[in-house]
Order: structure tokens, then sequence, then C-alpha cells
């Protein structure tokens, strides 16, 4: 019998048999390098993670929050050199053959490409942008801000304007850069990075909301202070216990007025003196909501100036009226200012106390509550309108006395951020300074920014009390993520709860708790609320828990919202809940724009899917 030779002892078989091993070591080598690749590139993200953020705090005069006041300049320039270098560090790591090579790889190459971003975006901030707002700020700071006779000497700022205007310019176009980066698609797939990009992206809209608040300033300043006419505006007082939508009940109004520099404050008129000359001519659609729709009637006098969610119509509102009184109708209003006792009582922080007649000492710590709730229950009401005043001239005063560019950059951060939860606001009629103003977030609007959304929640208290001072807010936002088109999506719980207990109630005067009269509850807040979706979004899901009217839709001037009437009793809540997609065009996560509380915190919450809190405060 022929023996036939076994398959595996062919040529071509043994060939095989001995390249299978060498190939299956490549392939392992390749496993190896591949592993050692992934775990050098994450120890460098780590590391450009470490940089950056090293990058931010050296910026800073302190690790930035998400609220206080920070100075940007504070010291900057000896710190900017620190900030550089860590972003330059950062910056060469990000750029590594190894990055270059992990950029071009599918499902971690937008994550590569946002790192890269990001550290271009910080380089460019920190080593180009800052560098020159450091040196007008230099500039400023050796200049004399303030003449021998008092006076304030506007060409300073008028020679920074310019250059100051332009850096911000560029710093805002890196930030948008930033947004527009794979990650804030929602095309990150690494956890990290994504962490990373969030962490930084909220504090770099910190910085460029500070610097361009300053650059808002420095371009209205010079017209707000009459660098070419005399300036006449009003301070219009408000008590955010008795709520209006843009904050309280106006108790009354000084006269601010600029000539080339020289500031000067007036007496307040208490709002009795200006209730005989009429309303702030109403539109239709406002005497609808506000008017016609109770079960409080507006009367759209001085008192419910503030009854409108936009600063532009209680500006319209306040010259209207201004117009017909014996000392305005010959003298142009050029603009408003809103203030309530929280803007003051910072002010008092960075002025100095005020002492009442009758020994009392306001601070940076008790105004705002002496002024919105302890006064009410001690002085009698001429006694209220004298002392609002008397602290309001003299904290507005203060602002502008003794001015250095370290103290105007202060009051700049002040007025910025008490802007932000509209304890303070501002309208001007001159078109140059009302751009400035507006850059600077001064002017509140109903939801108008697409690219940084918000929901406007405007509370109308229809009590005829001080009730508001009890009704504490607070904003719970869950964010559902990115969809492909970019759209946002969020479920928001927003709740109003009355602090007073039922025992507390008739221990206080009908002045806080509301007149005794039959079909009005004492101790109730009583508040018409307006909820408006982001500019571009809409509000879905919407349900209401507690005591409170079917949620209606109806539109004011242009805009559309919904509108209840909420009865929140004594140690009971009323909550909102709904959901909200944003426009396609929103880069930042959404916030809540609402009527000011007597406080400082606006009692917001940012947490994720998994219920963990990533930010709050906005």
């Amino acid at each position: 019998m022929k023996r036939v030779k076994a398959e595996h002892s062919l040529p071509g078989a043994r060939i095989k048999h001995r390249i299978w091993p060498w190939i299956l070591l490549v392939i392992l080598a390749l496993l190896v390098a591949l592993a050692w690749c992934a775990i050098d590139f994450v120890g460098q993200v780590r590391q450009v993670k470490a940089h950056e953020q090293a990058a931010v705090d050296a910026l800073t005069s302190a690790p930035v929050t998400g609220s206080g006041n920070i100075n940007m300049f504070d010291g900057l320039s000896q710190r900017l050199p620190q900030a550089g270098k860590e972003a330059k560090s950062a910056d060469c790591i990000a750029h590594r053959k190894l990055w270059k090579v992990a950029a071009k790889i599918p499902l971690i190459g937008d994550d590569v490409t946002t790192v890269q971003g990001m550290t271009v975006t910080f380089d460019g901030i920190i080593n180009d942008s800052m560098p020159k707002l450091v040196s007008e700020a230099d500039a400023m700071e050796s200049a004399k801000l303030m003449t021998d006779s008092g006076q304030l000497d506007l060409q300073p700022i008028l020679n920074s304007q310019k250059a100051m205007s332009q850096a911000n310019d560029v710093l805002q176009r890196e930030v948008e850069n930033y947004h527009q980066l794979p990650a804030g698609k929602n095309k990150s797939r690494i956890g990290k990075v994504q962490e990373i990009y969030k962490k930084a992206g909220s504090q770099l809209d910190l910085i460029a909301g500070k610097v361009g608040q300053m650059a808002g300033l420095f371009r209205s300043l010079p017209n707000f202070l009459g660098s070419t006419q005399t300036r006449h505006y009003a301070i219009m007082s408000m008590t955010t216990s008795e709520a209006r939508s843009s904050g309280g009940l106006i108790g009354s109004v000084g006269v601010l007025t600029a000539q080339n520099g020289k500031i000067s404050v007036g007496d307040f008129k208490p709002n009795t003196a200006y209730e005989p000359y009429g309303d702030g001519d109403p539109s239709s659609d406002e005497r609808a909501i506000f008017q016609a729709w109770g079960p409080l009637n507006m009367s759209f006098d001085i008192r419910d100036s503030a009854v409108f969610p936009d600063t532009q119509r209680s500006a319209e509102a306040m010259r209207a009226i201004w117009g017909r009184t014996p000392w305005g109708a010959k003298q142009q209003l050029d603009g408003v200012m809103l203030v309530d006792p929280v803007f003051l009582q910072e002010l008092l922080k960075s002025n100095g106390n005020v002492k009442l007649p009758d020994g009392r000492v306001l601070t940076g710590d008790n105004t705002a509550e002496f002024l919105l709730n302890t006064i009410y229950q001690k002085y009698p009401p001429s006694a209220q309108d004298a002392y609002f005043g008397m602290v309001a001239q003299q904290s507005i005063s203060g602002m502008f006395s003794g001015l250095s560019t370290q103290k105007l950059l202060e009051v700049s951060d002040i007025m910025g951020t008490m802007s932000q939860g509209r304890h303070f606001s501002a309208y001007s009629f001159d078109v140059e300074t009302e751009k400035g103003f507006d850059q600077a977030g001064y002017t509140a609007h109903t939801p108008s920014d697409a690219a940084h959304p918000n929901v406007g929640v405007y509370l109308t208290e229809q009590n005829a009390s001080k009730m508001d001072w009890y009704i504490h807010r607070f904003s719970r936002i869950t964010s559902r993520g990115v969809a492909k088109d970019g759209k946002r999506t969020y479920h928001v719980e927003y709740t109003m709860k009355n602090t007073l207990s039922e025992a507390l109630v008739h221990t206080l005067p009908d002045y806080i708790i509301g007149i005794h009269q039959a079909g009005q509850p004492q101790g109730v807040g009583v508040e018409k609320v307006l909820l408006y979706p982001p500019k571009g979004g809409v509000i879905t899901k919407l349900q209401i828990t507690g005591n409170a009217s079917k949620p209606v839709q109806k539109q004011m001037n242009g805009k559309s919202f919904y509108a209840t009437v909420a009865q929140v009793a004594p140690e009971a809540s009323v909550v909102l809940s709904f959901d909200v997609t944003t426009d396609a065009s929103a880069i930042t996560d959404l916030g809540i724009d609402q009527t000011p509380m007597g406080w400082a915190d606006p009692a917001v919450t940012m947490v994720d899917d998994d219920d963990r809190e990533v930010s709050t405060g906005k």
C-alpha cells in the first residue's frame, strides 16, 4: 500500500506553522503599544487639565466660583506670567505627535480635537487678550481719575475705550470658539474630557462675563456721566418684599445729575409725590395681563413701574410720569436705575456704613433685612420712605466719590454681579450709552439670547402686603443632554415656599401680612407668575403642585409665556414642574432669570442625569 504524507508535514504547512507565532507576537506587541499609548495619553490629558486649572487659578485673585465678587484685575499683572506659562505648557502637550495621531482615530478623534481646541483657546486668551487688558488697566492705574475739586476726569477712560473694546471683542470670540468645539456639540465620548470641558467652559464664561461687564462700563461711562451734556437719571428704589416682575413696588425716586464728570444725587421723593401724575402709558397687552386680570388690578402709577419684566418698559413708564410732574416737565430724563436693598447693601460693603437718625447703623450685612422686613415692623410708613431714600442717596453718592481705577473696577464688579440677579438694572435713552449698558448686562430683558438660554420667571404680588420677604424660591435644573441637532433639554422644578409659620402670622402688622378683608387671606403670598421659555426654545409638560390656577398661555408685547396665580399659604409650597428644550444655537447651560428676592443667592441648582450637583447660582 502507498503511504500518504500527513498534511502537517507538507512544506506550506510548516511555513504557516512558523509564521503564526510571529503574527501573534506582533499583534500582542501592538496591543501592548496601544495600551501604553492609551495610558500615556490619559496621563497627558491629566497634565493638560492640571496646567489649565493652574492657569485659571493664576488668572483670578481667587479660584473662580459661581458667586461672589472677583476683581479680575486685582494684581493681575503679577499673576499673568505664571498663567501664561501654564497655558503654554498645556498647549504644547496637546499638540505632541501622539495627539496628532489620536485626533484621526475614530470614536476618540473628537475628544482629542476638543482638548486641543481648549488649550488653543486658553493660550490665546491668557497670552494675547489678557495682556492687552492688563496694559490698559495699568495705564489707567497710573492716571489720576479725580481732580483736586473732586470731579471725575473722564479723559483716561476715553483714552482706554477703544483698546478695551478691541481686547474684549477678541476674548469673546475666543470663548465663542471654545463653545463650538466637538464636546460642545455632544460629540464627546470620553467622560473625563467632557468633565474637563464643561468645568473649564463655566470658568471661561465667568471670566468673559466679568471682562464684558467692565468693557460695557467703559463704553457707557463717559456719556452716562455727561461728557457732552448734562444728564439726569431717575433712581427708582424698589422693595422686593412686595414683588413686581422687575423687582418690587417703587417706594421713592431720587435723581442723579451728571455734568462732565461732576455727580450729585438729589433728595428722594416718596411715591406719593408722583401718584397724582398718572400712569406709565401701558400697552393694551400690559393692561390685559396686569390690570384687567386680577386678583390685584395694577394702577400702573409710579408704584407699579417695575411690573414690566423688561427694564426698557420700566424706563419708558417712568419717563411718561416724569414728564407730567412740575419738576420734570422742563428737565429731560436721560434714563433710569432700578435699585433694591440687596444692591444698596453691597454698596455699603464698599463705601462704609450709614447711621440713621435714631442711631441705628446699617452695614454691608444687615441693610437688606432692615429695609425689607424690620422697618415694616417697627417704623411708620413716613419713616420707611425717608430711611430708604437716605440709604439710597448715601450709597449711590458713595459709588462715585473718591473714584480710583481700583474702585471703578470694584463698582463695575458690584453692578455686574447685582444685575445678574436683577437687584440692579439700568436703561439709557441715549443709544450709545444704552449699548454699553446692555453689553455690561445692566439692562434686564425677558429671554432674548438663544446662545445663552434662560427661562424667565417673573412674580407680581397680588396680596397688598410685604409677604415676599417670606416667599423663598428654589430652582432645580436637571440636564437631559444635547441632541444631535444641538438642542439641549432640561427638566426644571421651580419651588415657591412660604417660610412664615402659622403661629407667627398674627404677631405681625397688617402692613406685612395683608389688610384683613373679605376673600383676602392674611399671611398668604398670592403670586401672579409669568413663565417665559428661552428664546427659540419651548416649555412642555408644565404641571403645578399646590394651590394655583391652571396655567394658561398668554402673549405680551410680542412674546408668549405661561401664566398662573399661586396662593402660597404659611408653611406651604407651590411647585412648577416642566421640561425645556433650547434653540440649537445654545452654547451654555440653561439658567433662570427671575424677579429678585431679598438676598443675593438665587438658589439655582444644576444637576446631571445621575442627580449629581454640577453647579449652583446661575
